[in-house]
């Protein structure tokens, strides 16, 4: 276990580490190694894998699931899972029946955006409903070549972030900074064969350099530069956080792992859905009352490589404080997922670079996007937790 967190932010409040009441605390959070497209996870649906995030969370929070009051999952890909999806993942991790359910679909900020609705109450399916801009009636790669022109933003530079992604989270693999994040999920064999344990993201273990930058462009035939290399891989995967009232906190005892501080939405053309991060994230930074200054680490999904660099450009962040155990290009990209699977990380990365407030944000097809704005708390604040 990291120790606790010590930022460089001394200019916030000296109290802010006190719970309060009224504070929306996370207090479990748990995912799913990253499946590779066609890999060891293609076999589970999407609610078998909520169903074993949300456990997990619980299980970490030393949360029984009869104190739950209300799920919100995010599910992008919804052909042939059945109704109501999220109540699916819910009932099939022990919640009960009583329980109201909601899922959600904000295409790739649906994870996200169902944090911050638990904030705030506390024809190809998938080429259609998940990567083709309906406006335009073209792909979303499309968006990101649109996006490469606009801030001058090479394939060289893409390629080379793509490739720092797949460096930064097999550093992150290898030195077990993952374990933290990651519940194991056991696949069975079949006919009589051994069960076998998925424990880690797959997408890492096929990693080629010289490959990724010999790929042909996949959305322009002339002068393109975005790939299926310096883009994120198709995969499965599920993510969980559970959320608390100070006030609920503090009466069971539970640790807490960190703070809702502030969030922020914003939207512009849908075509320009890439930079749309760059608008969301200063406003939850705000809200949060905090200044950028203030921000040790920031998460913000990279869809296509060019995401990561453009709004990293736009907002000034530097290189070395943005995705620092790699992110979507080299783990994975389920749609429903990354918005809760970047803060899972991101707070993994706060524990381990002894951060304090940390941003997480990703756009969304259509011209959104969200942000959130988190506080890790030190580890003995309040209970014990299995984290």
């Amino acid at each position: 276990m990291a120790p606790p967190p010590s930022s460089s932010s001394s200019s916030s409040s000296s109290d802010s580490s006190m719970i309060r009441p009224r504070d929306v605390c996370i207090v479990g959070v748990a995912r799913t190694p990253m499946g590779a497209f066609l890999g060891s996870l293609s076999f589970f649906s999407a609610t078998h894998l909520g169903s074993i995030a949300i456990r997990s969370a619980l299980k970490r929070a030393n949360l029984d699931p009869s104190h739950v009051q209300e799920v919100f999952f995010g599910n992008v890909l919804s052909a042939n899972l059945g109704q109501a999806p999220a109540r699916q993942a819910a009932l099939g991790a022990g919640i009960p029946n009583s329980v109201i359910c909601t899922t959600i679909n904000k295409v790739c900020a649906s994870g996200m955006k169902g944090s911050r609705i638990g904030h705030d109450t506390i024809v190809d399916g998938m080429l259609k409903d998940g990567l083709w801009d309906v406006y335009n009636n073209f792909g979303m790669g499309v968006c990101a070549e649109l996006c490469a022109d606009q801030h001058t933003i090479t394939r060289e530079q893409q390629d080379s972030y793509a490739i720092q992604s797949f460096e930064r989270g097999i550093a992150a693999q290898n030195n077990g900074l993952f374990a933290w994040e990651i519940v194991s999920v056991e696949v069975s064999g079949g006919r009589g064969k051994p069960s076998s344990v998925v424990d880690k993201d797959e997408g890492l273990g096929k990693f080629d350099a010289a490959k990724l930058r010999k790929l042909r462009p996949s959305f322009m035939d002339d002068g393109g530069s975005v790939t299926a290399g310096n883009a994120s891989s198709i995969s499965d995967g599920a993510a969980a956080l559970v959320l608390v009232s100070g006030e609920k906190a503090i009466k069971l005892g539970l640790q807490v792992v960190a703070k809702i501080r502030g969030y922020g939405d914003a939207a512009q053309a849908p075509e320009l859905f890439t930079t749309a991060p760059a608008l969301a994230i200063p406003k939850a930074i705000s809200a949060a009352g905090l200044e950028a200054s203030h921000i040790d680490y920031y998460e913000i999904n990279e869809a296509f490589s060019v995401v990561a660099l453009a709004n990293q450009k736009l907002l000034g962040i530097n290189p070395e404080k943005i995705n620092v155990h790699g992110g979507a290009v080299s783990l994975g990209h389920p749609l429903g997922c990354s918005g809760a699977r970047i803060l899972v990380t991101l707070l993994g990365v706060l524990r381990h670079k002894n951060g304090k407030f940390g941003v997480g944000g990703i756009c969304n097809g259509g011209g959104g996007a969200s942000a959130l704005v988190v506080e890790l708390m030190p580890v003995a604040k309040v209970g014990q937790s299995l984290l």
